[in-house]
């Protein structure tokens, strides 16, 4: 491994452009590294964007720290590609060790590096794009600018669509999909789901949007007739009790509270559907149940205690979707400064029964739970 970090010394500088550290040896750790040069403080630091988990991080090294970090890191990992102003270079590692270093020089390199520390990030909807219930909802101007203290909830909308994007090759063009979205609220996330399967993807998509709130379905249907979308209706009711359907494509609900959730969840499963997008919120229902005496000087701070709560519930919720055929993850939504619920559960329909029952009973008895969920699925619908 000297050859590697013979290489990143002669490399981390101020022609440096950008790495990447792929192709771990390992499963479930950390997948991918890429590095880039940043100017903070008119300090020339070096970036690194770590992806795990589903997730992303980033951490600033100055050269000796990032020189060492990536080195180390590169025995963990069987590939790195990196790229000066002056050299292009393929570094391969193989199973017993063996480094192997492609290098190509760079014929008159005159790209720019952006050295700034915080890039503009390319949005699925983009500022400067007038888009029509972004104005009339308040996010936008009618010149396509982003009204600053609406800032959070364009980000909000544009991290949603990511995850929607992400589902698509499990939603069929060739016919109509149906979507269901509960507690939809003033529905800037379901406005923004419609515009961009119908309007950006050009998918023929039904949607239904679910509130308990008369005046706010009222706004919503006036909005959906002004901008034509004859797809896109809003209902008074609770998805509890809702029978329009025989089954849907896709399940999103958002910040339902407590076990609202769960009767989401369980009527999802119930419709087959192929995609569910849950992001749950005040979870009293563990909070009023959970004991374990050997935990219990961590759940006599009443904090903890409801934040615990609230994450065994998430993680019980999908494990139940597992066991009713689903492959389930649970994601960061947005960043915890803009809104503490930040968990997505993110379930795609495979078909194939999970064999975890025995393990949720055992984790249900440690922590004295019987959940919402686990009845309603147990007895099709019924608590």
């Amino acid at each position: 491994m000297e050859e590697i970090r013979r290489i990143l010394e002669e490399s981390l500088h101020i022609d440096f452009i950008q790495a990447t550290i792929s192709n771990p040896k390992k499963k479930g750790g950390i997948m991918k590294i890429k590095v880039r040069p940043v100017m903070v403080k008119e300090e020339l630091l070096f970036q690194c964007e770590i992806f795990e988990n589903n997730q992303a991080f980033h951490r600033n090294y100055v050269r000796e720290e990032a020189v060492s970090y990536l080195a180390e890191m590169m025995e963990q990992f069987k590939q790195m590609q990196l790229e000066t102003k002056q050299s292009q270079y393929t570094v391969l590692v193989s199973k017993k060790g063996k480094v192997t270093v492609k290098k190509k020089q760079q014929s008159g390199c005159t790209k720019q590096v952006d050295l700034s520390h915080n890039r503009s990030k390319k949005y699925i909807l983009e500022e400067g794009k007038r888009v029509p219930f972004l104005c009339d909802l308040g996010v936008m101007t009618q010149e396509g600018k982003i009204v600053r203290t609406r800032f959070d909830k364009f980000r909000q909308i544009n991290r949603f669509l990511e995850f929607i994007e992400d589902v698509l090759p499990q939603l069929d063009k060739d016919r109509e999909i149906t979507i269901l979205d509960f507690g939809c609220g003033k529905s800037y996330l379901t406005f923004a789901m419609y515009y961009y399967l119908h309007e950006l993807k050009q998918y023929d998509v039904r949607i239904i949007g679910l509130d308990l709130k008369k005046e706010v379905i009222r706004h919503c249907n006036e909005l959906s007739e002004k901008y034509g979308y004859e797809k896109l209706k809003f209902l008074e009711g609770n998805i509890a009790d809702y029978t329009g359907v025989e089954e849907v494509d896709m399940v999103v609900t958002l910040h339902a509270c407590d076990t609202a959730t769960d009767y989401a969840l369980a009527k999802a499963v119930g419709w087959n559907a192929k995609v569910i997008l849950s992001v749950p919120c005040c979870q009293h229902e563990a909070n009023n149940q959970i004991k374990n005496e050997t935990l219990e000087p961590i759940l006599k701070y009443g904090l903890i205690k409801e934040r615990i709560s609230a994450l065994v519930t998430d993680a019980l919720r999908a494990e139940y979707l597992e066991r009713e055929g689903y492959e389930s993850q649970i994601l960061e939504f947005i960043d915890m400064e803009h809104t503490p619920k930040n968990i997505l559960i993110r379930a795609i329909k495979t078909g194939k029964k999970g064999k975890n029952a025995d393990r949720i009973a055992d984790c249900e008895q440690q922590l004295n739970l019987s959940l919402t969920l686990k009845k309603l699925l147990d007895n099709k619908g019924e608590v």
